[in-house]
């Protein structure tokens, strides 16, 4: 793919080659198993929600690209969302009734809505996983008055700090972006690593991504883990450094998804299968290091993210400097979109999501069949039928839904066929 992809509509194609032209030139045009250009999307129109993140950034170059235009939903609408609780709100109302369709969100986001977790009144509202966006790219950063005492992927030089804090009768705040989403998985995991009981040795607060930068310069958190660019602007601002990335926590670890109101996938099959076919060419075209100056120019401008592109640019590109003196060029850790699987929704690691939440006791045991709910929810399928129209060879399409046994920098195993022992291996949770 190139950058210089543009608008295709119906209609420039009607004045481009005259009406009696039309059908054929769409059906040459539309992808190898693509929906047949004749019939069409049962609409043009979805309204899509995202974060200011750079894993966001496939929603926004489909848009900007005009690669909707070119799989037949040129009418979807892409609209910032102030927080994944305004994500969670907007998707219950739907885009016919003010809302939003889908978006991009947080990967367990979809089970947490489905199951009614993390809804009013807890009303369930099925959603389904069309695609994973991106796999590593978030990183767990610390505030400059910690840096002294050197954590990094150990958490446990800040154990003593911390406790020292709750005996003095203000307990260290650290913040991630919503309940149960990635962010507070990850800062959990590390937290626990170290020997800190997240839930019982410091306080988590939740803090819109866009806000973490803010927060820690007034000293509201010690740490915080959020996407990018903010843990690169809080480096940029000299008020905190990273930790770690997330990379480092668990090798191309899934990040952020494409979900979408399950309502409206059933009701418009065709046009779910379009507007997926332009978020993977986006995925592909993000991914090409190429393109990576143009995608950071695009989602900074002030309509998307309104950052400055260098807050952006360099970890895009795998440049990464930590704020403490370390720093990596070209690391294999960096945000992925398409390549080694980044795009696929693997369901091995949809089972971990629902896994570690039942570790922190967002699900109690035997709350969920979790195999079960992953089947509903997981649209790999779909998927796979995107990945075709597009072009993507045979070989290049996982063959397993499953990854297998994923192994954390801690050394702990978490093995999809068994998920009762990686649980049992863990030493701090809160199994509801």
């Amino acid at each position: 793919m190139t950058s210089s992809l543009r608008p295709f509509t119906r209609r420039t194609l009607i004045k481009a080659t005259g009406a009696a032209a039309t059908v054929a030139a769409v059906r040459g045009f539309f992808p190898a198993g693509a929906m047949a250009a004749e019939a069409g999307p049962e609409t043009t129109k979805a309204i899509l929600g995202y974060i200011a993140l750079t894993d966001a950034s496939p929603l926004i170059i489909a848009k900007e690209k005009g690669l909707f235009a070119k799989y037949g939903v040129g009418d979807v609408d892409v609209q910032k969302q102030a927080s994944w609780g305004t994500t969670r709100d907007n998707m219950e109302l739907g885009g016919a009734s003010g809302g939003i369709d889908g978006a991009h969100i947080l990967s367990p986001f979809p089970y947490l809505i489905s199951t009614g977790k993390v809804t009013k009144n807890n009303q369930k509202l099925p959603m389904y996983i069309l695609a994973r966006l991106n796999t590593n790219g978030q990183a767990i950063s610390v505030a400059k008055a910690h840096l002294p005492l050197g954590a990094k992927l150990d958490s446990k030089p800040l154990k003593a700090v911390f406790a020292k804090m709750k005996a003095d009768g203000h307990a260290a705040k650290v913040a991630m972006t919503f309940p149960g989403g990635t962010h507070d998985l990850w800062i959990r995991y590390w937290l626990a690593a170290g020997g800190i009981d997240p839930d019982k040795d410091v306080e988590t607060i939740v803090v819109p991504p866009p806000q973490m930068v803010a927060n820690m310069k007034v000293g509201t958190m010690e740490a915080f883990c959020v996407g990018e660019p903010w843990n690169s602007q809080l480096v940029h601002q000299d008020a905190g450094y990273s930790a770690l990335i997330t990379g480092q926590l668990w090798k191309d670890h899934p990040e952020k998804a494409l979900g979408m109101r399950a309502e409206w996938v059933d009701k418009n099959p065709k046009a779910a299968q379009a507007l997926l076919s332009a978020v993977l060419e986006a995925q592909q075209w993000c991914d090409a290091d190429v393109n990576k100056e143009e995608m950071c120019n695009i989602v900074g401008k002030r309509a998307w993210f309104n950052v400055p592109p260098e807050d952006i640019i360099d970890r895009a590109q795998g440049n990464i400097d930590f704020g403490d003196g370390r720093k990596l060029e070209k690391t294999p850790l960096y945000m992925k979109f398409w390549r080694d699987h980044a795009s696929y929704p693997f369901k091995s690691h949809d089972q971990w999501f629902l896994t570690e939440d039942m570790r922190w006791g967002q699900f109690a045991p035997g709350d969920i069949d979790i195999k079960k709910l992953v089947d509903q929810v997981n649209r790999e399928d779909m998927w796979r039928t995107a990945a075709k129209a597009i072009g993507v060879k045979a070989a290049d399409i996982p063959a397993s839904t499953s990854r297998g046994k994923e192994t954390f920098f801690d050394g702990k195993v978490f093995d999809p066929e068994a998920p009762e022992a990686y649980l049992k291996s863990l030493d701090i949770k809160r199994m509801a």
